[in-house]
C-alpha cells in the first residue's frame, strides 16, 4: 500500500491557545439549489450551487478558521486522486491545519446535497467502511494542546477513541449527536464523553419535545445540552438553567451546513468566554445568516453579533 501525507500550510511552532481539533470523515461535496424537490422519476432545474468540503468535522474546522479560530482537522484518509488533492487544497485555502493522508487503496468519497426554497434538504453520500476505518489509526497528538475537540455521531464508533483521549487530557468535547439520542446504545456509548452535546428533536427536525431531549442529554451526564430547532431557534440547558433563543426571519437560500455552522459559532463564542445565552444567540444568528447563502460560510463576527443582539430569548428555567 502506498500512502502520502500532505502537511497543512503555516503550521505554528510552540504552544497553541484556543486551538480546536475537529475529528471525523472528510468528503468533497456539492450543493445544488432548486425551487422545489421534483417528483420521483422527474427532474428540476437547479438555480444555484456550491462546492465545499464535508462532513461536519471538516465544515466546522473551515468555519472556525473563518471566525479566526485556530482549527486543526484530524480527518479520514483521502484517495490518491484528483478529488482528494482538490479537497486538501480547499482545506488549506480555508486555513484549516492538519496532516492529510492520501492512499492509493481507497477512493475519495463524494456527497451531493439538494436544497429547496422551503428550507428542506436531501443528501446523497457514500461512507465506505474502509474510509471510516482510517480514523482508527489517525494521529491524536494534536489533542495535547487543544482547547476543545469536535466530533459528530455519524462517525461513531470511530470517534470514541478520540473522545476518550480528550477526556484523559482534560480537553472539553463538543458532540453533535443530532437525532442519535433516539438510539439508546449510541446515547449510552457517546454521552459520557461529551462536555457539550448538540441535538435535534428528530431526523426531520419538525416539532418534537426539545425540552425532553435536552433533559435526556443532561440525565445522560452531559453538562451542556443544546437542541436546535431549525426555524424555531435553539434551546440550551446548563446548570439547571434553560434558555430558548428564537431564530430571526430571513429569506432562505440553502440550509446545507446550518447545523455545523451552529456548532462552530457556539464553540467560537464559548472560547471567547460567553455564557449559555450569549453562545446560543451567536450560534443561532450565525446559522440563520448561513441559510441566507448557498454553501457553508462564516459571516464577519460583527455582523453575527449585531443580529444576535436583536434575537428574542426566553428563560424557561422552572
Amino acid at each position: 500500500m502506498n500512502t502520502s501525507v500532505i502537511h497543512s500550510q503555516e503550521n505554528r511552532e510552540g504552544e497553541r491557545t484556543g486551538k480546536v481539533v475537529c475529528f471525523g470523515m472528510v468528503t468533497p461535496a456539492r450543493v445544488l439549489v432548486v425551487d422545489e424537490m421534483p417528483n420521483w422519476n422527474a427532474g428540476a432545474v437547479w438555480t444555484d450551487g456550491a462546492e465545499f468540503v464535508s462532513d461536519d468535522a471538516a465544515i466546522v474546522a473551515g468555519l472556525l478558521a473563518g471566525f479566526g479560530v485556530e482549527a486543526e482537522l484530524i480527518g479520514s484518509a483521502l484517495g490518491e486522486d484528483d478529488a482528494g488533492r482538490k479537497a486538501i487544497d480547499m482545506l488549506n485555502k480555508m486555513g484549516v491545519r492538519g496532516n492529510f493522508e492520501m492512499r492509493e487503496d481507497i477512493r475519495t468519497p463524494f456527497e451531493v446535497n439538494i436544497s429547496d426554497s422551503k428550507g428542506g434538504r436531501t443528501y446523497f453520500w457514500n461512507r465506505h467502511p474502509e474510509v471510516l476505518a482510517t480514523l482508527d489509526d489517525a494521529d491524536l497528538s494534536p489533542l495535547q494542546d487543544a482547547s476543545m475537540l469536535y466530533v459528530d455521531w455519524y462517525d461513531a464508533p470511530h470517534i470514541i477513541r478520540a473522545m476518550h483521549c480528550a477526556n484523559e487530557l482534560g480537553v472539553p468535547v463538543y458532540l453533535n449527536i443530532e437525532h442519535g439520542h433516539q438510539d439508546e446504545e449510541a446515547l449510552r456509548s457517546l454521552a459520557p464523553y461529551a462536555t457539550i452535546c448538540q441535538a435535534v428533536t428528530d431526523e426531520s427536525q419538525l416539532g418534537g419535545d426539545a425540552l425532553g431531549v435536552a433533559r435526556l442529554l443532561a440525565e445522560s451526564g452531559v453538562p451542556t445540552a443544546i437542541v436546535t430547532l431549525a426555524s424555531g431557534g435553539a434551546v440550551g440547558l446548563e446548570d439547571d438553567n434553560i434558555i430558548h433563543v428564537e431564530a430571526p426571519s430571513l429569506d432562505i437560500a440553502d440550509t446545507c451546513g446550518a447545523g455545523a455552522t451552529f456548532s462552530s459559532a457556539f464553540i467560537n463564542s464559548r472560547l471567547n468566554g460567553s455564557d449559555l445565552e450569549g453562545s446560543l444567540r451567536f450560534a443561532v444568528a450565525a446559522a440563520s445568516l448561513k441559510c441566507s447563502v448557498v454553501g457553508p460560510k462564516a459571516f464577519p463576527q460583527a455582523e453575527v453579533n449585531k443580529l444576535a443582539e436583536s434575537l428574542s430569548s426566553t428563560d424557561l428555567t422552572s
